[in-house]
């Protein structure tokens, strides 16, 4: 997800065998990877009917690092070595899983899983606000504020504010919202400190997702009561959450920015809350006011504006 909610990993070369080992069309693991992260808001909200939001988190990441674990064991690839990176992943564990897993599993007991997916989709419009003082070389252009801004108004469309919010819980959006800002802090911090950092993207973020582990078993311990049992669907939904969102889409993103580039790659972001929204309404029955896909579209015209770059010799803002 962040990027939705989806996993990445500090960004190397893929080899030329791992590419030349791809069967299926990057059209059709495009499409899967779509349905797999739009679905994951789905099997949160269905995580957090069985289990405390922190023990959703901690069994998403869990499960995730499981599935890396093995393979890297498949491929006899060893885990990162060094304090240093240790110390650097401890950080980018909280950021990029941590924090974020945790609070839209908290949202979604009080938010429709359709409108966190949508919610999810500001990050690439905190990206380009934090880029403003973090990042001199993605320094925004008018475009990309008019993006920024409209972007904005799309937040407030989804929210229903011309009603006064009514309708929408306002601490669940506020903590959707706040997760989705996550993913853009905890990716300036790895450019600024894990870049070139030795180790495959699997081992960077299986190691990574090991760390966020260890971090909600602590939090765990301290906030939440143990499970009283383990019901079946809830069970599942967390189980599949890290496994599919974590372990299966993450290698089908590497095969496709090595593929297709990051630029193709990366507009996956904008059929995730569409599928999320679809998921929430077939599914789960949630209801759907026309305020919020005309809103979920604003979003992501908004956050296509702040993606695109410059043509040569364009203005600066």
């Amino acid at each position: 997800m962040s990027a939705p909610a989806t996993i990445r990993s500090v960004p190397t070369t893929t080899s030329a065998p791992a590419r030349r080992a791809r069967a299926l069309d990057w059209r059709v693991r495009f499409a899967v990877l779509s349905v797999i992260w739009g679905f994951s808001f789905l099997l949160i909200k269905v995580g957090t009917e069985g289990y405390a939001p922190f023990h959703v988190a901690l069994g998403r990441v869990l499960s995730g690092a499981l599935a890396l674990l093995g393979v890297m064991l498949v491929r006899r690839e060893p885990l990162p070595r060094g304090r240093r990176t240790w110390a650097h992943l401890t950080v980018s564990a909280l950021l990029l899983n941590t924090a974020p897993f945790s609070l839209f599993a908290f949202a979604e007991q009080s938010i429709p899983s359709g409108l966190a997916g949508i919610c999810n989709a500001t990050s690439p419009l905190w990206g380009m606000a934090l880029s403003l003082v973090a990042l001199s070389e993605d320094r925004p252009t008018r475009r990309r504020f008019a993006g920024l801004g409209l972007g904005f108004l799309g937040v407030l469309t989804v929210l229903g504010a011309w009603q006064g919010f009514s309708g929408v819980d306002a601490t669940g959006a506020a903590l959707a919202l706040l997760a989705s800002l996550c993913y853009p802090v905890g990716w300036i911090y790895v450019r600024r400190t894990l870049a070139g950092t030795p180790g495959s993207p699997v081992a960077m973020t299986g190691a990574q997702l090991m760390v966020s582990t260890l971090q909600l078993l602590l939090v765990s311990a301290l906030f939440t009561p143990a499970p009283a049992g383990f019901p079946l669907w809830p069970t599942l939904a967390v189980a599949t959450l890290g496994a599919l969102g974590t372990g299966m889409a993450l290698q089908m993103q590497y095969g496709l920015v090595a593929e297709v580039g990051p630029t193709t790659a990366q507009m996956v972001t904008y059929f995730v809350p569409v599928i999320a929204t679809t998921a929430g309404v077939l599914v789960l029955g949630e209801q759907l006011h026309w305020n919020t896909p005309v809103g979920a579209a604003v979003i992501l015209a908004g956050a296509a504006l702040t993606q695109a770059r410059p043509s040569s010799g364009a203005e600066r803002a």
